[in-house]
């Protein structure tokens, strides 16, 4: 037991609230969003040069590729690009979620799961970000313990619950 004489005398250093707000970014998700932002810039030019040629793309009145491109992640498509930047985004997603590191390993295989299984469809800017946060949602729900329900994730990734519903 501490004698009165026993207590520290210097006081207890608290840390700093700007050094707890400011953790690096696990490496992983700059590796993951360095390659899908390429992935993304690439597809993106290619459906511009099929858009231009006479016999490239059809686009439905949305502005959603309709042919000859597959239609299996037009469910994804936004209207438009969303103005945050994909690294950005995984650090928004990883900062207010609490997601582990390997939820967007996870997240990322999804992706280049459902890629492979629908070879004709292309991840490009208009559907990048809304799989991104419905497939690091079901990560997190099947990797963590603790997890967020789908109206939060929605909320971080700046869609409705109904929406991100909707995609799961």
């Amino acid at each position: 037991m501490l004698a009165t004489g026993d207590y520290p005398t210097h006081p207890i250093r608290q840390p700093d609230p700007i050094q707890a707000d400011t953790t690096p970014t696990p490496r992983v998700l700059t590796i993951i969003s360095s390659v899908l932002e390429k992935l993304v810039a690439r597809n993106d030019k290619l459906v511009e040069v099929l858009t231009e040629q006479p016999d490239g793309l059809n686009l439905d009145r949305n502005g959603t590729i309709s042919a000859p491109l597959g239609k299996s992640l037009n469910v994804f498509h936004g209207v438009r690009a969303p103005n945050i930047s994909i690294p950005n985004y995984l650090e928004r997603i990883y900062k207010y979620t609490n997601c582990s590191p390997s939820c967007f390993v996870l997240g990322y295989v999804y992706i280049d799961r459902l890629a492979h299984k629908h070879p004709d469809s292309l991840l490009v800017s208009l559907n990048v970000h809304r799989l991104l946060v419905t497939c690091v949602m079901v990560a997190s729900k099947v990797l963590d313990d603790v997890h967020y329900n789908n109206a939060f994730y929605a909320r971080v990734g700046g869609v409705s619950n109904a929406e991100l519903n909707r995609r799961c």
